[in-house]
């Protein structure tokens, strides 16, 4: 049974807009961190403690992560879409705060992913 269930990708022009979202089956407050991945790149990461957050370089000052405990979600909201922003998007969590924010090897929780295009 999958636990994070991504939604919102689309096909953008370059300089646009699109919010992700992934929503957790259960409660948001089982996971430790929760973060965003274009396949198995980290792109963010959200710490659902405390809210404090990180960024891939790529993607500072374009990319806002967020999270709604009350809703169970977290969101990617990404501005300025660029051609190599392209890709599937994966929202992954992680249980245990021995693992650091962000590092894909320490998420054992997968979505399957929302497709991003960006395309003239």
């Amino acid at each position: 049974q999958l636990q994070l269930v991504e939604s919102g990708g689309g096909t953008v022009q370059p300089g646009g807009s699109l919010r992700l979202s992934c929503v957790v089956a259960g409660s948001i407050l089982d996971f430790y961190h929760i973060g965003w991945f274009k396949g198995r790149e980290f792109v963010s990461c959200i710490s659902i403690n405390d809210g404090s957050t990180i960024y891939a370089d790529s993607v500072k000052g374009r990319f806002t992560i967020s999270r709604a405990n009350a809703n169970n979600g977290v969101y990617l909201e990404m501005n300025r879409l660029k051609y190599e922003d392209t890709g599937t998007y994966h929202c992954a969590g992680t249980k245990y705060p021995k693992y650091v924010c962000g590092d894909p090897l320490g998420m054992e929780e997968w979505g399957v992913g929302t497709l991003v295009t960006v395309s003239s």
